[in-house]
């Protein structure tokens, strides 16, 4: 069995898709959740399911490898970032290459990189006056949203949508997914 840990902000939404998708797997499971945020809704996904979960320090994050040492104590397989607002630093890319993945909001490369995340880039699509939007699942590296893409699924965008609209239509694409690459790219 693969260990899977989740890194998160906020609600938690996709953390609980993937949770949902290996709740009877064979193959993997949900082992750890990592969180920088206080009080984010992640939180109490991981108590109400029973795993673990770990409340990140900024500085030991970005100027240390306690997580690093962490993470390969509990033999982590596959790191997926479901909303996790910070850079990954480099230290824990180069203990893990090619075994973090994120998702991101919009069809990479456009509307990412540093502050390009949720509302912002639902805002930024419908001011654009995009005709599509979706989801962009990639390989993390050093920098914001650069890594190699995995999968990108698209969504059309209607004169009539708001941020809000585009947000539910991203979002079911998310839940769709998201899950189902984590899978595919945990039993490479």
């Amino acid at each position: 069995m693969k260990n899977i840990v989740i890194f998160a902000s906020g609600a938690g939404s996709n953390a609980q898709k993937i949770i949902d998708h290996f709740r009877n797997s064979d193959k993997g499971r949900v082992a750890l959740i990592v969180c920088n945020k206080p009080g984010a809704g992640v939180l109490d996904i991981a108590q109400r399911e029973g795993i673990p979960a770990v409340l990140i320090e900024k500085e030991k994050f970005f100027h240390t490898d306690t997580y690093v040492q962490l993470l390969k104590e509990q033999h982590t397989d596959l790191i997926v970032l479901a909303g996790f607002l910070w850079k990954v630093p480099a230290n824990l890319v180069q203990a893990f290459p090619d075994r973090i993945i994120n998702i991101h909001p919009a069809l990479l490369p456009k509307y990412g990189g540093k502050g390009m995340y949720g509302h912002f880039v639902h805002e930024a699509v419908v001011a654009a006056g995009e005709k599509e939007s979706g989801i962009t699942i990639h390989f993390v590296n050093e920098k914001y949203d650069d890594g190699e893409p995995i999968l990108q699924e698209r969504c059309i965008v209607t004169p009539e949508d708001t941020p809000e609209t585009v947000a539910r239509k991203v979002q079911a694409l998310e839940h769709q997914w998201f899950p189902v690459i984590v899978e595919r790219i945990l039993l490479k």
